[in-house]
């Protein structure tokens, strides 16, 4: 098992925090593992993405430039990362914001309405996590239980009264992705 994915949107989204679950979960897993972020020098709003590749096998470099999946969260990365995407591969994106869709017949393409669901439930910080949830959901690579143990290791204490909110947004984004194609 092998899975290279690239996360990618604006900074302020949760994309390395994403990332970074589920390199948790899959150390959890007993996964070998790699999370590579890259980012501009702005705090929010600059673009940003992170590489994780989880593996049962040694991973002979940390630096993809073809990819299992691709979580898109912006215009900007849907068009740098869609070509990226490998043939039978997968690309999860996010609604808002997207002017031009994915047009690869060759990739399976899915969509989730994370944005407007937060909104709905005035919890905006549910975001990473929701999207999370649809990304598991079609491609089930490390267990809820490992994910919940990644939450808890990436989120500070401060943080931890928000897991059982994280988990239902989890869930959720699983319940709320579709297949365009």
């Amino acid at each position: 098992m092998k899975e290279t994915l690239i996360i990618a949107g604006f900074g302020g989204q949760g994309v390395l925090s994403m990332g970074k679950i589920l390199a948790y979960s899959g150390v959890m897993q007993d996964f070998e593992v790699t999370w590579m972020p890259s980012y501009g020098p702005e705090m929010r709003g600059g673009t940003a993405n992170v590489t994780v590749i989880l593996s049962d096998r040694k991973i002979s470099s940390p630096i993809a430039h073809e990819f299992d999946t691709a979580i898109i969260l912006n215009q900007q990365s849907m068009e740098k990362f869609e070509p990226m995407v490998k043939p039978g591969g997968v690309l999860i994106y996010d609604t808002n914001g997207i002017t031009r869709h994915p047009v690869r017949k060759d990739i399976e393409v899915y969509a989730i309405d994370a944005t407007a669901e937060c909104a709905k439930m005035g919890q905006a910080k549910l975001f990473n996590t929701m999207i999370l949830g649809g990304y598991l959901k079609v491609r089930p690579v490390v267990e809820m239980e490992n994910v919940m143990v990644g939450l808890k290791k990436s989120l500070p204490e401060r943080a931890w009264k928000m897991l059982p909110a994280n988990e239902e947004a989890i869930k959720h984004g699983g319940e709320i992705i579709r297949k365009v194609r």
